[in-house]
């Protein structure tokens, strides 16, 4: 059995956490709905300290902010989206629309139709997350996406240069400098000068993470992305700096993002307690990473390979570091996880900001039943049907009045029936199923 040399806050503590966001959301999003965008600008004016004529940057406010990016930091964020839209194009290859006759003459399909308008928020909190943009603007560009409008938070009271660049080079229509719940709640409900979108994406902090969720229904969501998780999956074949450095290279996103070591190697989950000190002592966000490890950290030990395949499985962890002498075993029975990340020298950090995935991914046990952010999920596929002949439209008009009728739909029957009389001559009687034919009729 698992055996925990560390354990972070108790549920309990954590979901009374949870409740205290449900409760300051709600009250967030209905001021926006009730005010529109009079409550956008008080709760802008009161977490962000920022009051802008209009939240939407002009075509001469986006090229001001871009002009004070660098070259150099330019051509960074050229080269990530370049890695990103390859990838999402062969995504996007991959989804094709199908037409089949699978009776004679009846022609069944889908066409894969991109989303009308998407809201992409972009985090910028503590850490201004230029990555995100990439991920989610560019990612709905390449979907084809109409309408693309990205939000992200002021920095230091204006825009924040290279988050705006890469919202722009993205491909995003609208800019708004505009965070948090107002963001989102915003771009979902619509006020006097922002439209409202179809769908909400991105990553956030709890209070968005939450936002979304309850939006959910009155707009699509991506899924429920909230604060970073990591998991590293290990055995004696790495030492404690690697695992140390792969745990608090993501805890220091923020104060209650999860970091798990799972491993059989009681010698490296020591060694690894160990090296988190010592990095600590050293890294200049430890003042976040720390709190984050202290309350959220776990190092579990494990008897076996098996036993730490079922332990992560049961964790479903956002990002998932394989570590092992059998990485590619746990490739193929691993089901529950946002992305992996396989071998030493990969890492979550490439895949966060420049490697081609998609780095808006499930958190809080979702990987048991979505993936992450990709081209398809701004993509809705819809079916079609299409009958053709006389003879077609009787013989499944038939059996579709019989079925009907076995539910007690009779209205339903009677669709059917109209069909049945019209085009194949057949008498049925109102408000009863069609007869029964031989073979040979």
């Amino acid at each position: 059995m698992a055996e925990y040399l560390k354990r972070g806050k108790p549920a309990e503590e954590r979901a009374e956490d949870d409740a205290k966001v449900r409760a300051t959301v709600e009250g967030i999003l209905s001021d926006i709905e009730t005010r529109g965008d009079a409550a956008v600008r008080d709760l802008s004016a009161k977490f962000d300290k920022y009051e802008p004529q209009a939240f939407r940057l002009t075509p001469s406010e986006i090229e001001a902010a871009m002009q004070k990016v660098s070259t150099r930091e330019m051509d960074d964020i050229r080269f990530a989206q370049a890695q990103i839209r390859r990838f999402a194009e062969a995504q996007r290859a991959s989804m094709v629309d199908v037409e089949v006759e699978t009776l004679p003459g009846v022609i069944l399909g889908h066409r894969n139709i991109p989303v009308n308008s998407v809201g992409c928020y972009v985090p910028g909190g503590k850490f201004p997350m230029v990555a995100s943009a990439h991920m989610s603007v560019l990612t709905a560009k390449v979907a084809g996406v109409g309408r693309i409008v990205a939000s992200a938070p002021p920095q230091n009271g204006e825009p924040h240069p290279a988050i705006v660049a890469a919202m722009h080079e993205g491909g995003a229509d609208e800019i708004l400098v505009l965070g948090g719940v107002q963001a989102v709640g915003a771009m979902a409900l619509g006020t006097e000068t922002i439209k409202p979108v179809d769908m909400l994406v991105g990553p956030g902090n709890a209070f968005v993470a939450e936002a979304k969720r309850q939006l959910f229904g009155r707009v699509g969501i991506d899924l429920f992305a909230g604060p970073t998780e990591t998991c590293v999956i290990a055995d004696d074949t790495v030492d404690g700096e690697m695992c140390a450095t792969d745990l608090l290279g993501q805890a220091e996103h923020g104060y209650n993002s999860p970091a798990v070591l799972i491993t059989n190697s009681r010698k490296l989950a020591e060694d690894t307690m160990a090296e988190i000190e010592r990095i600590l002592g050293i890294l200049p966000t430890a003042e976040t990473a720390r709190v984050s490890w202290e309350e959220y950290g776990e190092i579990i030990l494990c008897a076996d390979h098996d036993e730490m395949l079922a332990v992560s499985e049961d964790i479903a962890s956002e990002h998932v570091q394989v570590m092992t002498d059998r990485d590619d075993w746990f490739l193929a029975n691993m089901t529950n996880y946002g992305a992996l990340f396989l071998g030493p020298r990969t890492n979550v950090a490439n895949g966060d900001k420049v490697i081609g995935t998609n780095h808006t991914l499930p958190t809080k046990k979702a990987g048991r039943y979505t993936g992450g952010l990709w081209v398809g999920k701004f993509i809705k596929t819809h079916s079609y049907q299409k009958v053709l002949t006389d003879e077609a439209a009787t013989m499944v008009g038939e059996y579709g009045s019989r079925l009907c009728m076995l539910e007690g739909f009779v209205g339903h029957a009677e669709q059917c029936n109209v069909r049945v009389r019209r085009y194949g001559g057949i008498n049925v009687p109102y408000g009863e199923g069609a007869p029964y034919r031989d073979a040979a009729e």
